[in-house]
């Protein structure tokens, strides 16, 4: 058999050039953005633009070619779509690098690191603890690897690797290193398959797109027939055709509600921009929303309330004749002595720090198998650190006792023995003494009280979810603040069939949790009708991260938690959920927000359309007409009310809440046209004076809406408004050639147009308030 004792070269230069020309490289998986050709390619070639096109084909043909304006706001549009999302992109791109874990190899006999997609087939990987194993292998040489696949087996407890075994990419390094030969690679090794799956499975989980989109399904099937109808109505009633085109098109621009998927893409972008400057990567802008709808986060202990670390709190003497000093120096020799990298060997190191420098005869590592680790010292005997129950199998019942108080506290406790005879191979002594105890307990995140304070106080109920001792984990839960953290379950012994509706009503801590018992309890919360986050950091939280509405990982957790979820917390502090919430809120505020104004337009535009198919005479708009009523009273303020500061908790449906200003607002305008025609025969005016007086009452309706979304006002939103109004106003005195606007100091117009002013915004209030009476009435039973 080949000898493995020697550290192993790794592959030549010429090996790797070789294997790369073979395609046995690592590569990487699917990119999680969109290519920027895509983009270009979906933002551009939508239904409304190409109804646009169309539209524009049509005015061109009769020759208003200032009619075409509307044409030069959608290119805008689209223009500043693609660039906001391509903005985006790069920045999950940026940060996403960031987040990849690097691999050690050998190579031409010298250790260096590589981007985990410059691995190729029979590297030879340097895996210590806490690595995430990133492609599948043979162990070539260890000297002792114990490595976690649960997210293989679903067992929790770590597995013994020895040469020649295989390891599976996918699962980390729980203690140990070892050279491993990479033997599959890329699309082949199982963590490639596993986080393909997962995120071709799930799908973002947004009320807002939803809602958006059922619009443009509705729009999409009467927006062609309503425009063809409107045209062979008109003109088959006389009207030339220059006129019969032209109202037309106004009636369709009209009803397509172009800003309103720019505008939502918009705040979703930036939304992801803000957030990366807050070291925060969003891997779908969507989720942005669904965290902002979250009314359970279930989190698991390790790696979000604590940070993985463990301290030593305290030393309890148990013999009489040992004291601090004699307790300190041997287990600093013990820690030196073995160089164990495991979690609390780590905690040992950091707090006995003194090394006697005592002459070492045997050693054994420590093994979660054994429990325990130990050293024997020349004329010293044999010091033993470890479980104590494993340590001594016949401890006093008080002993036991104590254990069980301090276990009840939530401490890990370690025993340390002494026995005068040597270690031989890994058995324990026959004769050990007991000469302390030590109690380690787990190090909560210096943010995460604050952190679960504010989620207690925006209605989010906190869950802990975790696979450890369900006492540990209560008490960590209580001293992070953690509302109800006392009631917690072992969840090894409610049996396979058990309800799980009845267990979340319960209880807020689940302890010795698998991970299909994760992936349950969050399908049980989910049926229960709550929005569901959840935070993890380790394989065993996949099935779980992958369930929820909503999943958060921590940059230093495993390359399978962050490959499944929808944000990583780039700088590993749990107090950036706050931020996420609250920029989810600011954007589903106010796109519900702005929302309302684009709908004005495509609500009056349809009834319109179809009130004038019957009606006779012109449509009571041209296109050019429309573009500073979109531009000054829903374009320009939309964009800036959208990125306002709004952190709120959202109540209510989307469509719903949008519904009760957009609707009142579009009654008003058809109100308005209908009386301006009317009156308008009876005085003969002609159809510039009425179309001027609709543009002006229109304008008017929507400044209203505007100021009813807005509010309340800063001072540079007063200002935009106030600047956007005098604009409009502006139009009618100096723009009225450009726009086919008349005069409108015309007696005859003032008599109509003047007491219609006075009643806008008294009328819109009125309608809201029937409509708000009537939805809150009805909700109500």
């Amino acid at each position: 058999m080949e000898n493995k004792t020697r550290i192993p070269p790794g592959l030549t230069n010429e090996e790797v050039a070789e294997r790369v020309k073979n395609g046995q490289v690592n590569h990487a998986l699917k990119p999680l953005t969109r290519s920027v050709l895509g983009i270009i390619r979906d933002n551009t070639f939508t239904l409304f633009n190409m109804i646009n096109v169309v539209i524009a084909s049509f005015i061109i043909l009769v020759g208003s070619y200032k009619n075409l304006l509307f044409l030069g706001v959608a290119l805008c549009n689209t223009a500043m779509g693609i660039f906001q999302e391509i903005r985006a992109k790069r920045n999950i791109d940026k940060l996403t690098i960031l987040t990849q874990a690097k691999v050690k190899v050998m190579r031409n006999g010298e250790l260096c690191e590589l981007e985990q997609d410059e691995l190729v087939l029979g590297d030879i990987m340097v895996l210590n603890r806490e690595d995430q194993i990133c492609a599948d292998g043979m162990i070539f040489q260890t000297d002792g690897l114990e490595v976690d696949e649960s997210q293989l087996t679903g067992e929790a407890e770590p597995v013994v690797k020895r040469a020649d075994d295989y390891v599976m990419s996918g699962s980390y390094i729980v203690s140990g290193q070892a050279y491993v030969k990479v033997s599959a690679v890329g699309e082949h090794s199982f963590v490639s398959k596993i986080s393909m799956e997962v995120k071709q499975e799930k799908r973002p989980d947004s009320e807002l797109i939803r809602s958006i989109k059922k619009i443009i399904k509705v729009l999409t099937f009467i927006i062609i027939p309503i425009g063809l109808a409107l045209f062979f109505s008109k003109y088959l009633q006389g009207l030339p055709l220059k006129e019969s085109v032209l109202g037309t098109a106004a009636a369709m621009i009209g009803m397509i509600p172009e800003g309103l998927v720019l505008l939502t893409s918009i705040a979703l972008a930036v939304g992801v921009i803000n957030l990366a400057k807050q070291k925060v990567l969003v891997k779908s802008m969507p989720c942005i929303e669904t965290l902002a709808r979250v009314d359970v986060l279930c989190l698991d202990k390790t790696g979000t309330i604590t940070d993985g670390k463990l301290d030593v709190t305290d030393i309890v003497l148990k013999h009489p004749h040992v004291t601090p000093s004699q307790i300190t120096a041997s287990v600093g020799a013990i820690v030196g002595s073995l160089d164990d990298n495991n979690a609390t060997s780590i905690a040992l190191g950091k707090h006995f720090t003194e090394n006697p420098d005592w002459q070492i005869e045997k050693r054994i590592p420590f093994s979660s198998a054994r429990k325990w680790s130990g050293c024997s010292f020349a004329e010293k005997g044999t010091f033993l650190i470890g479980a104590p129950e494993f340590i001594f199998r016949d401890l006093s019942a008080e002993n036991r006792q104590e254990l069980d108080d301090y276990a009840n506290q939530g401490f890990r406790v370690l025993a340390v023995a002494h026995s005068r005879e040597m270690l031989s191979e890994s058995v324990l002594p026959e004769q050990c003494v007991l000469l302390a105890f030590i109690l380690i307990a787990d190090n909560i995140r210096a943010e995460a009280p604050d952190t679960f304070t504010f989620f207690a106080n925006e209605g989010v109920s906190i869950k802990v979810i975790s696979g450890d001792n369900p006492v540990t984990v209560s008490n960590v839960a209580v001293r992070a603040g953690i509302a109800d953290g006392d009631k917690y379950v072992d969840m090894s012994e409610v049996g396979e069939d058990a309800d799980m509706l009845r267990l979340i009503e319960a209880y807020t801590v689940f302890g010795r949790v698998t991970p299909h018992q994760k992936k349950d309890l969050i399908q049980a919360y989910k049926k229960e009708g709550h929005t569901v986050a959840m935070t993890g950091d380790g394989v065993n939280d996949v099935l779980a991260l992958k369930e929820a509405n909503c999943s958060i990982a921590m940059a230093e957790g495993s390359d399978a938690a962050r490959s499944v979820s929808d944000f990583v917390l780039l700088s590993n502090n749990f107090d950036s959920m706050v931020n996420v919430l609250r920029e989810g809120r600011r954007v589903v505020n106010n796109i519900e927000r702005v929302a309302s104004l684009y709908l004005i337009k495509t609500m009056y535009s349809t009834v319109l359309a179809l009130a004038f198919i019957f009606l006779a005479g012109a449509y009571p708009f041209q296109p050019i007409q429309l573009s500073p009523i979109s531009s000054l009273t829903v374009g320009i303020p939309s964009f800036f009310l959208a990125l306002k500061p709004n952190y709120e908790r959202i109540k209510g449906q989307f469509l719903h809440k949008v519904l009760q200003t957009s609707v009142p607002a579009a009654t008003c305008v058809i109100t308005y046209i209908m009386l301006i025609l009317g009156f308008g025969n009876m005085l003969g005016l002609n159809f510039a004076q009425t179309s001027t007086m609709n543009v002006m009452l229109t304008g008017a309706t929507c400044f209203v809406a505007l100021i009813s979304v807005g509010h309340p006002f800063g001072r540079k939103t007063k200002l935009l408004v106030g600047t956007l109004m005098a604009a409009f106003v502006c139009l009618f005195l100096f723009g009225g050639r450009i726009f086919s606007l008349v005069s409108i100091f015309d007696w005859q117009m003032m008599l109509i147009y003047v007491p219609l002013l006075v009643s806008c915004g008294p009328l819109y209030w009125f309608i809201r308030h029937l409509i708000m009476r009537f939805t809150w009435a009805g909700a109500k039973d």
